[in-house]
């Protein structure tokens, strides 16, 4: 690669690493994991930079590879156990190291936490969808894919994109149904 090329894809780093680096944390939901889908995807987007036709939008074949990225890096990691929390590395050891004084979320604006708790919950409605609907809510809902582009990164139909699009919708709905229902009494 020469100095301008260099240059070029630096540039293309500087663009996308971020957006990817998101994309990566709402489909892999782990930092670690997203690390390592945005360094696979630019690898071979340098890797397969010579066979961009630009038949599609280029943040489309950029998002398709990232999405080829994370099918195989689940593949990989199908057989992998999930990773557990143990309760001794979330609570102090001796009540000495319990902090003395009030957490940061007892000190904000009740708005904010109601907002922050409200995101928590869709999330982990996100994040509890089959990995095929998560796919698509992110790079539609998200990402701000068309019905179109999102069928061409996943290289599926457009009627599958919307018919996996409004599955999801429905399970992140009935999901958070129990949220907003409020006892009278």
């Amino acid at each position: 690669m020469n100095e301008g090329q260099a240059h070029l894809f630096e540039e293309l780093v500087r663009r996308y690493q971020d957006r990817l680096y998101n994309f990566g944390l709402r489909i892999c939901k782990d930092s670690q994991d997203a690390e390592d889908l945005v360094q696979e995807t630019f690898i071979n987007i340098f890797k397969y930079m010579s066979s961009f036709r630009r038949e599609s939008l280029f943040r489309n074949w950029v998002y398709k590879i990232a999405v080829s990225v994370c099918i195989k890096m689940r593949r990989r990691s199908r057989y992998a156990p999930e990773q557990e929390l143990s309760l001794e590395d979330v609570l102090p050891k001796d009540a000495a190291q319990a902090p003395e004084e009030l957490p940061q979320w007892a000190k904000e604006p009740a708005e904010r936490l109601l907002n922050e708790e409200l995101g928590a919950k869709i999330k982990e409605a996100i994040n509890a969808l089959p990995p095929t609907y998560r796919l698509v809510v992110v790079l539609r809902d998200m990402e701000d894919f068309s019905t179109e582009e999102t069928a061409q990164i996943l290289d599926i139909s457009q009627a599958n994109v919307k018919v996996r699009l409004h599955r999801a919708r429905f399970y992140i709905r009935e999901a958070m149904k129990g949220y907003f229902a409020h006892d009278p009494s």
